[in-house]
């Protein structure tokens, strides 16, 4: 990986690997996106992982979504919650007035 210690060129834009460099490149597997690079000094055409920014923008609605979900969940739990309270505080009320 000499584009760790060398300085490099972007020779290939971020781009989805293939079913074969999928298959035979390293820098494939975590991210399913690379860019080829040369290392200026050695001269040595690499792949290099990346991060596409479609890929990022999915997962970030993913994860906007599940937050809305979740907030919608806990939204409903709180006003069923209130309305248990609001029946309590009624009941109260009207064991004081009949009590009287």
């Amino acid at each position: 990986q000499c584009w760790l210690v060398e300085d490099y060129a972007v020779v290939q834009e971020c781009a989805p690997c293939s079913g074969f460099q999928a298959a035979s490149v390293t820098e494939c597997r975590p991210t399913g996106f690379v860019e080829k690079v040369v290392c200026s000094t050695s001269k040595r055409d690499e792949y290099k992982r990346c991060r596409s920014a479609v890929m990022e923008a999915r997962v970030f609605w993913r994860f906007v979504g599940a937050m809305m979900g979740v907030a919608a969940v806990f939204a409903v739990l709180v006003v069923c919650r209130q309305r248990v309270l609001d029946r309590k505080a009624l009941e109260k009320v009207r064991k004081q007035i009949e009590s009287i």
